[in-house]
């Protein structure tokens, strides 16, 4: 019998209702973005999209559904993780979150334990506090299990360099966890004004930044997660720099402006690819493209560099792939390609 692979992808509560039957068949995990932190406790009330959620459950019972709690700048955690009685009420609300939706599971993105940068509350002690968090939920959501006959998920979205590691307990983490989703994109973009790959499989020769999804796997092998509960990332959108200049096809050049968020692969598709100037090239040390007219690169993931993906996945052991966001590829070819990679029966 031929290994289930994880083919697992973030979307964003809007987009829920526009999911197509045949991409949430190609799916193993959905992971609806995003839940909140307020008071210790994971709110939904936000959500508008809640029937959407009951209907794809209803319709694709097989599909397991987690909750993703969090997101880039979204804070509460540090505080809740903080006290005992913190810990109680966040895993607490965990169980009544699986009671009013058909979630089969939690995935947490706190970005990121000890780090403030995105505007959150942090402290040297989330290092710990955030194992004894997540070994809260998990008792929760186990006792939960017991009571319905069945096993609830707990996941998180971990980010994808040496300083995630630092800031967490990851050998200890791990043995509360289903799986770990690794968010191998964003490596580099908002932070860097060094054009680049922000997901890249390898590290190409004459690139300062040494981060890649190779790389960040050995990071957290290192740090004590069995490679059989990694799951890497792709990027359904891009990352962009201006004012590159034209040497080396724009790659490991001093830009203009740090790489903000580019096209999504929609819009790379239709306007971006081959056209209005931009020409693709491939590069075949980091097995990652990139788009260059002269003055402006734009790093992003198609469906050769998934294919790569997708391969390491099974000569590495790992448990699968993943993506953020699903609004961004309406051309459903990038998802259809991690099929092909990983899902086809």
């Amino acid at each position: 019998m031929s290994k289930k692979y994880i083919v697992a992808g973030y979307a964003v509560d809007a987009v829920l209702p526009e999911m197509t039957p045949e991409d949430l068949s190609r799916l193993t995990h959905l992971n609806v973005a995003f839940g909140h932190v307020r008071d210790d406790e994971i709110t939904t009330e936000h959500l508008k999209n809640g029937e959407a959620i009951r209907s794809i459950k209803r319709e694709h019972p097989e599909l397991t559904l987690l909750l993703s709690v969090g997101g880039w700048s979204a804070g509460g955690f540090s505080e809740a993780a903080a006290t005992e009685e913190g810990r109680a009420r966040m895993a607490a609300s965990a169980v009544r979150v699986l009671n009013e939706y058909p979630f089969d599971g939690i995935d947490l993105d706190w970005e990121y334990p000890c780090y403030g940068e995105a505007g959150i509350a942090a402290s040297p002690d989330d290092k710990h506090n955030f194992t004894l968090l997540l070994a809260a939920i998990r008792e929760a959501l186990d006792a939960k299990g017991a009571a319905d006959g069945r096993h609830y998920l707990l996941t998180i979205a971990a980010g994808a360099d040496q300083y995630y590691v630092d800031g967490t307990e990851m050998d200890q983490v791990q043995k509360y966890l289903d799986f770990v989703q690794l968010m191998t994109y964003d490596m580099r973009g908002g932070f860097q004004v060094l054009t680049g790959h922000h997901t890249n499989l390898y590290t190409g020769t004459g690139d300062l930044f040494r981060i890649s999804t190779d790389a960040s796997v050995n990071i957290f092998v290192r740090a004590g997660v069995p490679r059989e509960k990694i799951v890497i990332g792709a990027a359904f959108y891009s990352r962009i720099w201006n004012e590159v200049p034209d040497r080396n096809r724009g790659l490991y050049q001093m830009a203009g402006t740090t790489g903000g968020y580019g096209p999504s692969f929609t819009e790379l598709a239709a306007d971006y690819i081959d056209k209005n100037g931009y020409t693709r090239y491939w590069d075949e040390e980091a097995r990652a493209p990139f788009l260059f007219n002269g003055s402006s690169l734009i790093s992003y993931d198609d469906e050769e560099s998934i294919r790569h993906k997708c391969e390491y996945v099974k000569e590495q052991g790992l448990a699968g792939i993943m993506f953020w966001e699903y609004g961004c590829d309406r051309t459903h070819r990038l998802l259809g390609a991690m099929h092909e990679g990983l899902g086809a029966k």
